[in-house]
């Protein structure tokens, strides 16, 4: 076997201290993140019941969690989730299903680290969309880098998010599908807090049709759909 030997020389060690303190600076908003979510995906034109499932969580007696759906989308989401254990119990429950894991949010808006002198509301409501990127890798890698840079480079975007009174705001992704979850206070209307993003705020509505050219609607989609949303479920 051979071993690689690096020699490292005290300059070396600062500028890759100094790379160290960049990425954690870079990625503070993401790393250690609590929410997550699993989605369950049945062939389209068919319905996944979520009752099997919610029924195995409390004997679980695991945390009581929220579920919606989207035509043949199931999703649970939460925080401080089991993931793999909730993986397991899906993968049994739904057989022959596609099962995915969202647990690593690549882009993180937070209001009280992001929002000078911001109130965080302890309620929210959780307005959870999913879109796909386009196949090209080359774009699905830009898209990426716009948000890894929007905070520095795009600053005015989380700035309308502050506007807006989003409390949180995570975008997910597995394989090409996003998973983009909006926190707003509990009892409040997206369609009403949404205009507020671009209020005197013309770059937002540069970045939104910038992000047009990455994405695209997911199979069960109508023509020219792109981004769907989900319909929380009441749980008895």
């Amino acid at each position: 076997m051979r071993v690689l030997i690096i020699h490292i020389t005290r300059k070396s060690l600062g500028l890759m201290m100094v790379l160290v303190l960049l990425l954690n600076a870079a990625d503070a908003r993401v790393i250690g993140n609590p929410y997550a979510a699993v989605e369950i995906t049945a062939p389209v034109g068919k319905t996944i019941d979520h009752r099997p499932l919610l029924s195995l969580i409390k004997k679980q007696n695991l945390p009581l969690l929220s579920i919606y759906e989207w035509s043949n989308h199931l999703v649970v989401y939460g925080k401080n989730l089991n993931i793999n254990k909730l993986y397991n119990l899906a993968k049994g429950l739904y057989s022959g299903l596609t099962i995915r894991t969202y647990s690593h949010p690549f882009y993180s808006f937070n209001k009280q680290q992001c929002c000078v002198n911001s109130v965080v509301t302890p309620e929210w409501d959780n307005i959870i969309l999913t879109a796909n990127l386009v196949k090209d890798p080359k774009l699905q890698q830009e898209y990426l880098n716009y948000h890894a840079t929007q905070f520095q480079k795009w600053p005015e975007v989380s700035r309308g998010f502050c506007n807006a009174n989003f409390q949180q705001l995570l975008v997910f992704k597995n394989g090409r599908q996003l998973m983009l979850v909006i926190s707003i206070p509990r009892g409040e209307s997206l369609d009403k807090l949404n205009p507020k993003t671009t209020e005197n705020n013309p770059r937002v509505n540069e970045w939104n049709k910038l992000m047009k050219k990455y994405q695209e609607g997911i199979p069960g989609t109508k023509p020219g759909e792109v981004w769907v949303f989900f319909k929380p479920l009441k749980i008895q």
